[in-house]
């Protein structure tokens, strides 16, 4: 199932800078901050200003080793870990985590959208969206305005807070180096902000993230001249107890036309 998710495309251009590439602000903090005559502020999900609702694909054309199967302990190449990450990652028992019951230490918010998986995103009601996975079979919620509501546990996706925002001038330029070409984005961005995580694992091979971490996203909707759209997800992990520095990702996922191709499959140790 893997090899058939990936494609020649090109790839989104390497860890993009994203303060300089989303500048725009917030618009609303539960949406885009449009308003009937005179009346309240839409909802999200009627002022999104890009849909990104459907089934998506990832398309890996980079980290292969990572993300389409399991690297050897000690191989965390490109993951800022510092002294205590490390001891942690070369301690990585992968027989021990088979016989664990906890299976999912992979899939977690902080690294679950570098599975090589498809998604399927959905509105749940005016204020919420969904993430599907079908690899792990997690499902995570994203809350648009608020905050945390006290007593909420930690859990392996946390609780995530999301906001709409305009990119500068409305539309992006074309695509860079790497990145599908002619590609234009549309109207806006969406921003998500995780916390309230319980540990896990940034990469498959024991590669560890604390329950200190934070997740920041963007996802950018693009569009190829023949009508293909990409959604081009942007992440921030910051981890103050096993990270040195921000870890900082960029996935491509491609849109399909339907869920014929939608198959779950519950979290593996691999």
């Amino acid at each position: 199932m893997r090899n058939e998710r990936v494609s020649g495309a090109g790839a989104y251009a390497c860890q993009l800078l994203l303060v300089g590439f989303l500048l725009g602000s917030s618009l609303y903090a539960q949406g885009f901050g449009g308003r009937g005559r005179g009346g309240p502020p839409l909802p999200p999900k009627q002022a999104a200003p890009i849909d990104i609702t459907g089934y998506w694909v990832s398309v890996v054309t980079e980290d292969w080793r990572f993300r389409m199967v399991t690297a050897p302990k000690g191989d965390f190449a490109g993951v800022p870990l510092n002294a205590e990450g490390r001891k942690i990652a070369n301690e990585w028992d992968a027989g021990k985590d088979q016989a664990s019951s906890d299976h999912c230490k992979a899939y977690g918010a902080p690294a679950i959208m570098r599975e090589p998986s498809r998604f399927h995103i959905t509105w749940v009601d005016d204020n919420t969206l969904k993430i599907e996975t079908d690899a792990g079979n997690q499902t995570r919620l994203l809350h648009f305005g608020g905050a945390v509501p006290p007593g909420t546990k930690p859990s392996l996706q946390g609780y995530s807070i999301a906001s709409w925002q305009l990119a500068l001038g409305g539309r992006a330029g074309r695509g860079g180096q790497g990145q599908p070409g002619g590609a234009a984005q549309r109207g806006g961005s969406l921003k998500v902000a995780t916390t309230n995580l319980t540990s896990g694992y940034l990469r498959r091979n024991g590669v560890p993230y604390s329950d200190k971490t934070t997740v920041t996203e963007y996802y950018d909707l693009l569009r190829e001249s023949d009508g293909e759209q990409w959604l081009i997800v942007k992440t921030i992990v910051e981890d103050p107890q096993y990270l040195t520095e921000p870890f900082i990702t960029s996935t491509n996922l491609k849109k399909e036309a339907d869920g014929s191709k939608w198959k779950p499959e519950p979290c593996e140790v691999r």
